[in-house]
């Protein structure tokens, strides 16, 4: 047995059964072996950002990591973005990156680079393999680190050498660490907390959002003690629709986010850490806990704060909670806009879904449509780097294939990593994409005029615009192998939504809507 060998039967045993790879030389053994280790499903993407993304949606739907193999530093490179936003979410991810041959390393040779510097921007554990006989103990602990909570990406660097070297051993899978149980204690002095006279607001991250018992735990302490609860501004996964307790995101500008923290006297944090605006604006510096506001955790990161939340309530006797209502918008009509969308989508979003949103500025209307939807899952772009939604609908997809997949996707950001169309198609995945094609990075104008530059001139505003020429997602979608159809009104949106969703495999609509600004 050779180590590419035992390191792709060791990740079997460890739980880790998918890969999501764009390989190269260096890792030529590991895709030989692919036909040795059946048990191992390869899924091809055509960019390292679409296969880093794949891994990270697979990993949010599936509760385990996918594999995601990379070639060399470079490679890395080019999917560190998602990777960015699988670190940022606590999602576990297992890199595998191909390097050369222990012996040809400090040659010089074209490819080479600093991959370690490269990964821990955004890997907490980082080993490169030695010996074959060693590199199946390394991808077990590999696959223990990106598990432990709060879940990371784990960076495991193989030379060639140690793929293609005799007395590759397969090791038995390492126990990952569990999250730690939240004391008695620290519960019953939340409890006071809460039962004092100061408003106060319970902000919910990690991993609560994703579990309909916390949100229900956290609905039941509101309903006993007044407080409010609110989710991180981008969920790493968030179960919402009817008969689920609903919770509303922390706004995403600031002077909005401030305003829902307003007046507080205290905030009780569960798996998140204190909150942040995205930037810094020159008429503030972006903190967001207002003065003379305590704070509190509840639990931390790492934290099982699911089972604190309930423990909280049956400490506070908390009555039952409010559940969503199964109040779904009219199908629209007429002129179609982002709020045609998102109606078209809460009238029609069947039960289970699992909805990748990308659609940014957009999106600010598919919460109130969407809430009354059967139960579904909502995932988000945890860290902030575009290029995630579409890539994340692909190995959501390739994690839950008896659920539909639905990507909501802004024009401008589909372009980063348009490659996952042709991995839906190869893999015959059911992802229904609806791209918002305003022709503008709209999200650009409206940040330029929040910095409070100067005033955009005709130069600076060429930079926002795609219409010249604009970009025909039907024609790109055919070019991938994805069935496509446009939409102009509200509609033909509906009716083609409609029609997508009930049809097997991969569709995209190009839905013409006008820009905000």
């Amino acid at each position: 047995m050779n180590g590419a060998q035992a390191l792709i039967r060791t990740l079997v045993d460890s739980g880790v059964d998918v890969c999501f790879t764009n390989p190269g030389t260096s890792e030529m053994h590991f895709v030989a072996a692919l036909d040795a280790v059946p048990r191992m499903r390869a899924v091809l993407g055509l960019f390292e950002g679409a296969v880093t993304g794949a891994a990270d949606g697979y990993a949010r739907m599936a509760g385990g990591p996918a594999a995601a193999l990379l070639h060399l530093g470079p490679g890395l490179g080019n999917g560190l973005a998602n990777l960015h936003n699988a670190r940022r979410g606590g999602v576990p991810v297992v890199a595998i990156v191909g390097d050369h041959a222990t012996w040809h390393r400090g040659r010089g040779a074209p490819l080479e680079s600093d991959i370690e510097t490269i990964a821990r921007n955004v890997s907490r554990w980082i080993r490169s393999a030695g010996a074959p006989t060693a590199v199946g103990a390394d991808a077990a602990a590999a696959v223990a680190a990106a598990l432990g909570p709060p879940g990371q990406v784990a960076t495991l660097i193989v030379p060639a050498d140690v793929s293609w070297g005799d007395g590759g051993v397969v090791a038995p899978a390492v126990a990952p660490s569990t999250r730690r149980v939240v004391p008695d204690e620290l519960v019953e002095d939340v409890a006071a907390v809460l039962r004092t006279d100061g408003p106060a607001l319970l902000l919910v991250g990690g991993t609560v959002p994703a579990d309909p018992a916390a949100l229900d735990a956290a609905g039941r302490v509101a309903a006993a003690t007044g407080a409010r609860v609110l989710s991180e501004v981008f969920p790493t996964r968030l179960a919402r629709g009817a008969g689920v307790a609903p919770v509303e995101r922390l706004a995403y500008f600031p002077e909005d986010a401030l305003a829902q923290l307003d007046g507080l006297a205290h905030l009780v944090l569960v798996e998140v850490d204190a909150p942040v605006s995205f930037f810094a604006y020159p008429d503030h510096d972006g903190l967001l806990v207002p003065g003379g506001c305590e704070v509190h955790t509840l639990a931390a990161p790492a934290d099982d704060g699911a089972a604190a939340l309930i423990a909280l309530a049956d400490v506070l006797d908390a009555p039952a909670s409010a559940r969503a209502d199964a109040a779904r918008p009219g199908r629209p009509a007429g002129a179609l806009d982002a709020a045609a969308v998102a109606a078209a989508v809460g009238a029609l979003l069947p039960e289970g879904a699992i909805v990748s949103d990308e659609a940014l500025t957009s999106a600010v209307p598919l919460p109130a449509a969407t809430a009354g939807a059967p139960p579904h899952d909502w995932l988000t772009t945890t860290g902030g780097a575009i290029g995630q939604g579409l890539p994340a609908a692909t190995g959501a997809a390739v994690a839950c294939p008896d659920r539909r997949v639905l990507a909501l996707q802004a024009d401008g950001s589909a372009m980063y990593t348009l490659q996952a169309l042709w991995t839906q198609a190869r893999e015959g995945l059911d992802v229904t994409t609806v791209i918002y094609n305003n022709g503008a990075y709209e999200i650009l104008a409206v940040e330029m005029a929040r910095v409070a530059a100067e005033r955009a001139g005709p130069r600076a505003l060429e930079l926002f615009d795609l219409t010249g020429p604009r970009l025909d997602f039907v024609a790109l979608a055919a070019g991938m192998g994805v069935p496509a159809t446009r939409a102009e009104t509200a509609d033909e949106l509906t009716r083609q939504l409609d029609a997508a969703l009930a049809t097997p495999g991969p569709t995209l609509i190009d839905a013409l809507v006008p820009r905000l600004t």
